[in-house]
């Protein structure tokens, strides 16, 4: 199932259980993240929504991608949508 969100999107497999991630803002990627993963990145968003600084996340453990406050939200926004996908979470 596709799924485009307002700062990524991929495709959901629901027989793999897993998120294919492809987009970042405006970055291609090609990454998959299972539930575990995805849950940690969610947790330790929200945990850091209300930095006024934003955060910056890493895409390949090399890029690094800078989120205003704003789309931090957005990016939990979209991490809650496909969070219902997983079975198991």
């Amino acid at each position: 199932m596709l799924i485009k969100g307002d700062i990524i999107s991929g495709e959901f497999d629901e027989y793999r259980n897993e998120f294919a991630l492809q987009q970042v803002k405006h970055f291609y990627m090609e990454s998959t993240i299972n539930g575990n993963q995805l849950n940690t990145l969610y947790d330790y968003l929200k945990k850091h929504v209300n930095e006024d600084e934003g955060q910056i996340i890493t895409l390949y453990d090399q890029m690094p991608v800078s989120l205003t406050s704003e789309e931090t939200s957005h990016f939990i926004g979209d991490l809650e949508k496909i969070r219902t996908m997983f079975h198991n979470l």
